[in-house]
């Protein structure tokens, strides 16, 4: 290969290089466009009512039935592969100034601007009209963005599993096509979850508040936290001491875009980079073969040195 050869295929490459991340930015770009300029839609969603919970832990296990998840019978301690919801318990000053310990039902909020979504680079995540945050295990390649972008920690990451498939609660997406339940609704036998269009969950909520306002403290966690959650909340005592996170109100999904965007580019960075790299290390070596065929006779520099050194100690 002459050296007129290799600067015309070098220049090709970048210049295709250049093109692809080009094409790639702008494609990015577009979808986060036409994802921010899409109605947010709230659908269904799940009240749940703290002070009416008993920690009976049938919701949970209700959970691990439908979703056949492993071992449907044991309690969970925590959210991974084997469980999309478990019961966290939380010791706090009730209204009488005693302690007592709150059971905390935790699964995906599903949010109506999810994070998650916005930082999945291959559409794995999703959210539905019906307002369930669903997952596409088909599609996913086990980069964890989705994990790194929720700001309540949900995804759990499956280490036992080759493909490293993430798992969470979906709201029982395939029960509500049939027309049934989310399974931890059904289950509760205590009425503390509930069920239905989150607009009119949010209004009975307020007017349980209004009602009840010894009852209750005076907000419902998810209205606004984040742009908005399916899922809500309400507690006899603050959010914070029962662990939740206490966030604004703007969409988390809009600062995943914007790094998303700029993957292509640092991605076109990376291979420009690793590029020029190889186009150095070939030009240095061809120069070196070249050298090498002119002067065939002539020894390396390092045995030149060391017989210098040794005539000079002679």
């Amino acid at each position: 290969m002459n050296a007129q050869h290799t600067k015309t295929s070098r220049r090709r490459f970048l210049k295709n290089l250049g093109a692809g991340a080009l094409a790639a930015a702008l494609a990015g770009t577009h979808h986060a466009a036409h994802a921010a300029a899409e109605p947010v839609v709230s659908g269904w969603g799940i009240l749940i009512d703290l002070t009416r919970c008993t920690g009976c832990e049938s919701c949970v296990l209700a959970c691990k039935q439908a979703n056949r998840r492993p071992t449907p019978d044991q309690v969970p301690t925590q959210l991974c592969s084997e469980a999309y919801s478990f019961l966290d318990a939380h010791t706090v000053l009730n209204a009488d100034g005693n302690l007592e310990t709150q059971k905390v039902k935790r699964q995906c909020m599903h949010c109506l601007q999810p994070a998650c979504v916005a930082a999945c680079t291959v559409g794995a995540l999703r959210r539905q009209s019906n307002g369930a945050v669903t997952y596409d295990a088909s599609k996913c390649f086990g980069c964890r963005y989705c994990q790194y972008a929720c700001p309540f920690g949900i995804p759990t990451y499956d280490w036992d599993n080759p493909l490293g498939l993430i798992h969470k609660c979906e709201m029982c997406a395939h029960r509500l096509e049939e027309g049934q339940l989310p399974a931890c609704v059904g289950a509760c036998p205590n009425g503390a979850i509930r069920f239905g269009p989150r607009a009119a969950l949010i209004a009975q909520a307020h007017a349980q508040i209004a009602s009840n306002p010894f009852r209750y403290v005076d907000h419902v966690y998810g209205e606004h936290e984040v742009g908005g959650t399916s899922v809500l909340y309400l507690s006899a005592v603050p959010f914070q001491a029962l662990g939740f996170p206490m966030l604004g109100d703007t969409p988390i999904a809009g600062d995943a875009n914007q790094i998303m965007e700029r993957t292509p580019l640092i991605a076109a960075g990376v291979a420009a980079i690793a590029t020029s790299l190889y186009w150095l290390t070939k030009r240095h070596h061809e120069l070196a073969t070249r050298r090498a065929a002119i002067e065939p006779d002539q020894p390396p520099a390092t045995t030149r040195r060391a017989e210098s050194q040794g005539e000079t100690k002679a």
